[in-house]
């Protein structure tokens, strides 16, 4: 069997016929145990382009091969096997426990007619084990720190087994601290062999994690291939508009540290407003 889990060749997609192209000739692979982050600012379409992924979206050209199988001809049911999706947000709308939410991802396994079986849920059961957080089960999903929630909802897609994990700017509204635990638990699952692709703002979470990365702009990829090839001052000025500092922060580890431009606020109008604003309390 190929290590190649997911083939991206040359995918474009635009929203209808008549629309522009939201992106355009992405080419990639990735393989068992790669993590890919995707980086690029607002509005470039990595959103978009990790909903093609899993089909949510259908590209207008080009193909993505899942397994060595064209997407277009896999049913929602069988992506499912082959790949769990985390959202960028999941609004919670009913007080489901917490076992019953890492159930409900053995359901592309369940038809129905049938009522999920005692290997489904030691399956659920082990994903909660595996996170360390078991002990909520019984738990309402909508009492949970956003922290939490997003542990089960991860919970709910090992739970489906499958081969490649797409997330989608997981660490979105986590403290600092359960930033960096996400990422760490990503990272063991690739050494486990589960390939990971992420969309993220934060070039250090690509330094940390990754072993793949893409820089997203002007509907394209502006670059792709290993962090420390990748991710460079120029780049990120050139993808982000700024001046960034990559420093070595020891045992083979880089950060990036934003510098300060001369960007100023045209401040004119609301100067004499506060100064109204003053006379008037004074």
């Amino acid at each position: 069997m190929s290590d190649k889990l997911i083939e991206v060749k040359n995918i474009s997609f635009s929203y209808s016929k008549n629309s522009p192209l939201i992106f355009k000739d992405i080419s990639f692979s990735i393989e068992r145990g790669d993590i890919l982050c995707v980086l690029g600012p607002n509005g470039t379409g990595k959103t978009t382009l990790i909903k093609t992924l899993n089909k949510l979206h259908e590209i207008n050209s080009g193909e993505i091969i899942l397994n060595g199988k064209n997407i277009k001809k896999l049913s929602f049911k069988d992506i499912s096997k082959s790949i769990g999706y985390i959202p960028q947000g999941h609004v919670p709308s009913f007080p489901f426990t917490v076992f019953d939410v890492v159930l409900m991802g053995r359901s592309p396994y369940i038809s129905l007619s049938s009522s999920p079986r005692t290997r489904d849920r030691k399956i659920a059961e082990d994903a909660l084990k595996t996170l360390g957080i078991y002990h909520m089960r019984d738990k309402e999903y909508t009492n949970l720190s956003g922290g939490e929630r997003q542990l089960v909802f991860l919970a709910r897609v090992l739970a489906q087994e499958p081969d490649v994990l797409i997330l989608d700017e997981p660490t979105n509204h986590l403290d600092f601290g359960n930033q960096i635990k996400l990422l760490q638990i990503l990272e063991q699952l690739s050494q486990l062999g589960m390939a990971i692709i992420m969309s993220s703002h934060y070039p250090d979470h690509a330094l940390l994690v990754a072993n793949k990365v893409a820089i997203m702009k002007d509907k394209t990829f502006l670059t792709f291939g290993k962090p420390e090839e990748v991710i460079t001052e120029e780049t990120l000025k050139e993808t982000y508009d700024m001046e960034v500092m990559i420093k070595d922060v020891g045992d083979g580890r880089k950060t990036c540290i934003p510098l300060k431009s001369d960007f100023k606020l045209k401040m004119d109008n609301y100067k004499s407003k506060f100064q109204q604003k003053k006379k008037i309390i004074q």
